[in-house]
């Protein structure tokens, strides 16, 4: 993610085909990583018909565009403010389709030489915004945002991530008007973190790979590729450069190694795959453990063993500047409203609980609605945010409580949602709605209570632990 207030930026994004996973979903996720005290909200936009096309204006680049009359339902998690634009980051509309947006990544300069960014095109805060309501499977997302790119342009280089019932895609923007998108095989996984990514490019493969109309011959003409053979989109417009070793490559390494534990490889590497085959099948657990992971296990994890430059050397998945993260899984054989499972965590994933809201709710908590950039005691970002603090102090010690807490209620929200998902397929209309609403409040509100309860608890340990504490020396 990006923003007018902390231009550097970044997330790691996870995507899994529906032969991957033990129940047949498709699963995208990715950590929202932007600042360390900056809410996020959750909200769903209803369905719109208008008379008139309306226009879309960012308050960000002033990027317009004009969009389509019908405007589907969608979830999505804004920012506090609009001040420097939406970013609505990632959602499920009502057509089952899911979308997460975006991976910032970055373009050499020799690409960026013959196609610059375009100041005014469009960004990561729009992408999710004016893509998201108007699209019904993932492959017509991927060409919907394409159309936009060629016809704009873009203002950055980002990886988007859309899917459906049957099918994963990441998309790629590369220089102003350049981009490609490539099916994620159906019994395969990738992990992604702030690089271009995508490889080899098959052009005679239109089942598994979309490109921008005339990508050779500008590749051709502007002299850009510099292997003998091949079209490797990640080398002619990707950069090769240490902030990949240390900042980009060990994330991927380390979400691979989580899935992939025999196979060797270094944290450090430029050859690591992006398409990969997990050793067994992948469940939202899995999910979830890689985007919340800091290199547990390692000598690299920040809060472990190693020595305080290894501890330091690589920058982990999850951390302080995470959002909000989450999973948008799409399950098969089910109705488009309860298939859908947008999964959040708000703040740090290490430190937050991923909650299941089903794609066809009506409304969000009030609490999720509310958040400002100071500390606000009935914001779900704010009550997810001080129990992570509170850790911080002493996550030694208070780290097991944290844990504790995420294993139980993690526990019993795989059994609401058992029991939910059976009476969910009795109900159809409006009483399916209204159930879904208030099957994922309880959730939420399970969430909370959890994470308020422990805060109280940490509030209450960490009394003892002043510095003014003082024992008397019974031998003086």
């Amino acid at each position: 993610m990006t923003n007018q207030s902390n231009p550097y930026s970044a997330c790691t994004s996870f995507l899994a085909g529906r032969l991957a996973t033990t129940d047949g979903s498709t699963l995208i996720g990715r950590n929202e990583d932007s600042q360390a005290a900056w809410p996020k909200h959750f909200v769903v936009h209803p369905h719109h018909e208008y008379s008139e096309p309306q226009i879309f204006k960012s308050t960000d680049n002033g990027f317009t565009l004009n969009l389509p009359k019908i405007s589907a339902k969608y979830t999505a998690t804004p920012e506090w403010t609009d001040k420097f634009g939406l970013f609505e980051e990632d959602g499920i509309n009502e057509y089952g389709v899911a979308m997460s947006a975006t991976e910032s990544a970055y373009t050499n300069n020799q690409a960026l030489g013959a196609d610059p960014l375009v100041e005014n095109g469009i960004g990561e805060e729009a992408m999710v915004t004016v893509t998201l309501p108007y699209i019904k499977t993932a492959r017509e997302g991927v060409a919907y945002l394409g159309n936009i790119v060629e016809k704009y342009g873009t203002s950055e280089t980002n990886g988007i991530l859309f899917s459906d019932q049957t099918e994963v895609w990441y998309m790629e923007t590369a220089a102003g008007h350049q981009w490609v998108a490539q099916r994620i095989p159906d019994d395969a996984y990738a992990v992604v973190a702030n690089q271009l990514s995508i490889q080899e490019i098959d052009f005679d493969d239109d089942d598994n790979f979309m490109t921008v109309p005339g990508l050779t011959e500008f590749v051709a003409q502007n002299h850009l590729n510099t292997q003998t053979s091949g079209f490797n989109f990640r080398n002619i417009f990707g950069t090769n450069d240490l902030s990949d070793e240390f900042y980009n490559n060990p994330r991927v390494w380390y979400g691979q190694k989580l899935l992939n534990p025999h196979t060797e490889q270094q944290p450090q590497s430029h050859e690591l795959p992006f398409i990969c085959h997990a050793e067994k099948l992948i469940q939202v657990a899995d999910a979830k453990q890689i985007l919340s992971s800091h290199f547990q296990g390692t000598p690299f994890d920040p809060i472990g063993v190693g020595n305080s430059r290894e501890r330091t050397q690589y920058r982990p998945i999850s951390l302080a500047k995470t959002q909000e993260s989450h999973i948008l899984q799409i399950r098969p054989t089910l109705p488009t409203e309860i298939a859908g499972i947008h999964w959040l965590a708000m703040g740090v994933a290490a430190q937050s609980l991923y909650i299941p809201f089903y794609a066809g709710i009506k409304d969000t908590p009030a609490s999720y609605k509310r958040g400002n950039k100071t500390f606000q005691p009935d914001s779900a970002y704010w009550i997810y945010k001080q129990a992570g603090v509170l850790v911080d102090t002493n996550y030694l010690d208070f780290g097991s409580l944290l844990e504790d807490v995420q294993n139980k209620v993690s526990q019993q929200l795989n059994q609401n949602l058992q029991i939910s998902d059976k009476m969910a397929r009795k109900l159809e209309g409006k009483q399916l709605e209204n159930y879904l609403t208030s099957q994922s409040n309880q959730n939420a509100d399970l969430g909370l209570q959890a994470m308020q309860q422990l805060t109280a608890q940490l509030i209450t340990k960490m009394t003892d632990l002043s510095p003014l504490n003082f024992k008397q020396d019974m031998n003086l």
